[in-house]
């Protein structure tokens, strides 16, 4: 299975060659590594690794535990192949999607964040599910109201979401996991420059309507 380890240890020489050994001592082949944060002696990286569907997690989590000052914030399961720009290819299938665009975007944010689901509903209280992505609960746990901008925040049951306003759609979407760690201020920057980007893409307006449209008008 591949997942994915966001991990602190701290910022000296030596200290990410340590972590990767134990790991491949441990049997996990890591693919790929991204610093998220680094300043006052400390580092906290995401580690993505291919790991033996027949071992469980605890045995990294045993490994990683044995050295100090390394402190295991998160292991979740992902879907995001390592060296790979999928974003790119969703942004240029999203140009000439029409009225799929909406559905591409939110089916694909899951993958795009390591995320289980995500889903989009009108902008106001009550909401409505315009469209949501395959895992995603009959109830999802929308605020009352949108943010202004991309804001990540953990909900009373532990969920880890993302909460994003669509302008000039006037919809909301919400990105969400229940694994691993909250939704890390480089994962929200992400998202809103791949949101920004969609709604300034061709058509991304009238075909959202005609989307929006429809769904309100389902018998409830």
């Amino acid at each position: 299975m591949l997942l994915r380890l966001r991990i602190a240890l701290p910022d000296r020489p030596g200290s990410l060659s340590h972590v990767t050994g134990v790991l491949g001592a441990a049997g996990a082949d890591i693919t790929q590594v991204t610093v998220l944060d680094w300043g006052d002696g400390r580092a906290l990286d995401d580690f993505t690794v291919y790991w033996p569907d027949s071992a469980p997690r605890e045995d990294l989590v045993r490994a990683l535990d044995d050295m100090d000052e390394v402190q295991i914030e998160g292991i979740w399961g992902t879907r995001e192949a390592p060296g790979t720009y999928p974003e790119l290819e969703i942004l240029k299938f999203l140009a000439t999607a029409g009225d799929r665009a909406l559905g591409t975007l939110i089916d694909s944010m899951p993958v795009l964040f390591s995320a289980d689901w995500a889903a989009a509903a009108t902008e106001k209280d009550p909401r409505v599910t315009v469209y949501a992505s395959w895992r995603a609960p009959e109830d999802i746990p929308f605020p009352k109201e949108t943010p202004p901008r991309p804001t990540s925040t953990t909900l009373p049951s532990g969920l880890h979401v993302i909460v994003a306003p669509l302008p000039p759609l006037a919809l909301a979407l919400m990105l969400a996991r229940a694994e691993g760690p909250a939704f890390h201020r480089n994962e929200v920057h992400r998202l809103t420059r791949i949101l920004e980007i969609f709604l300034t893409l061709p058509a991304i307006e009238r075909g959202a309507d005609r989307v929006f449209r429809r769904a309100t008008a389902r018998p409830f």
